[in-house]
């Protein structure tokens, strides 16, 4: 972790940051000085950083057999992402290839989708449609893995926060209940896509979460590689192993893949190089969004975000946006409401859908998950779930 104070003080770090602020107990400090030198900028955080930390047990909360592994153990550096991943046979393979440093380091995202199996046992993900409809709504990591019908010692939920938190978040704002203009079709604008670039299958699993619905989803961001843009991509089946794909397919023959009315769900993307502002013209020729989502959007840390918060502005649409902690959704939430001038109705809250595996060396000492917390704007004309 770095002294809170790196580049603001007046001398260099003298070393590790090992002097926690004692009373937020959220940021740490390499000396005593550079605490001191810090305090005139942090004293107008400290109380709010204290009672984000009295969250602590509620983020690390999972129902997994290995959830205190996944949290406590790597925030205290007892475990890391790596050694989690090669208990369970995953490091550095399929889609599990950008879940820890060396994969990160190694992945291209000029290589979409070359690396997209699970390489779990068959029964430790969903590589088929479900065995019974989904229920009214979906509260949890329980919930889900119960439907589902997946142990709770595997690890798939590392993955399929992806999904899960466009399902979290499609609810919150009352698409698929509220909504009744969203019947078979259901267009996202999905921005700023980076690690989930490398793991892309996991997104037939809305196939599931929203069935009978066909899902179209416009991926926009500066990872995308130039080459790959305007690529469409079509999702038909669940994402499997390169071992059990023949097993796969002939249990999801025997499974519900349609809702009563017989529709099938079909899930397709397509890619787009640049800035949503810069991009959106170009978009909006197939389709204009039912909902713009942002994941670990990281707004307030990015100036490039602001034209693409007074376009979502114009837009008048739902708009939701994650990020790694409470601190980060707190700021990106000031600065979205310097720009819009309709109600932000959706405040900063933890999703259930979390990635139930905590960041590395954190620039906080909160606990940090991707997708951690959700907040959001609503449409003017449009009715917003709170919880």
């Amino acid at each position: 972790m770095e002294c809170a104070a790196k580049g603001s003080g007046r001398t260099r770090c003298t070393g590790a940051a090992t002097r926690p602020c004692a009373r937020c107990g959220a940021v740490a400090y390499c000396s005593l000085s550079h605490q001191i030198e810090h305090w005139s900028s942090h004293k107008h955080e400290c109380d709010r950083l204290e009672q984000q930390m009295e969250s602590v047990h509620l983020l690390n909360d999972f129902p997994f057999t290995f959830s205190q592994e996944a949290t406590v153990q790597i925030c205290l550096k007892q475990e890391t992402r790596c050694s989690f991943l090669s208990k369970r046979g995953i490091h550095q393979k399929g889609m599990w290839m950008i879940e820890c440093r060396c994969g990160e380091s190694s992945a291209s995202f000029d290589c979409l989708r070359l690396n997209n199996s699970w390489d779990l046992p068959r029964n430790l993900y969903p590589c088929y449609a479900p065995e019974s409809q989904i229920p009214v709504q979906l509260h949890s990591w329980s919930d889900y893995y119960n439907w589902r019908c997946i142990p709770l010692d595997s690890p798939a939920a590392l993955l399929l926060h992806w999904p899960l938190t466009i399902y979290h978040a499609a609810q919150l704002v009352g698409i698929g209940t509220l909504n009744p203009e969203v019947c078979d079709k259901l267009y996202l604008h999905y921005l700023g896509p980076e690690k989930e670039l490398l793991q892309l299958d996991v997104f037939g699993e809305l196939q599931a979460l929203f069935p009978g619905v066909h899902i179209h989803i416009e991926l926009v961001g500066p990872a995308i590689p130039p080459q790959r843009d305007g690529e469409k991509i079509s999702i038909s089946r669940y994402a499997s192993s390169n071992e059990d794909q023949s097993t796969c397919k002939s249990a999801s023959e025997n499974a519900i893949l349609s809702t009563q009315s017989g529709i099938t769900s079909a899930v397709t993307l397509q890619l787009w190089h640049g800035l949503y502002h810069d991009r959106y013209r170009d978009i909006v020729k197939d389709s204009s969004p039912h909902l713009v989502i942002a994941p670990n959007g990281g707004i307030a840390a990015y100036p490039s975000w602001l034209p693409s918060i007074e376009l979502i502005e114009k837009l008048d649409v739902p708009a939701v946006f994650t990020d790694y902690c409470e601190e980060a959704c707190h700021l990106a939430a000031s600065c979205i409401e310097n720009v819009i001038s309709r109600s932000f109705r959706l405040p900063v809250q933890v999703n259930p859908f979390r990635q139930p595996i905590a960041v590395e060396d954190s620039v906080l000492l909160l606990p940090c998950y991707s997708n951690c917390f959700v907040f959001g704007i609503s449409a003017a004309s449009s009715m917003v779930v709170t919880r």
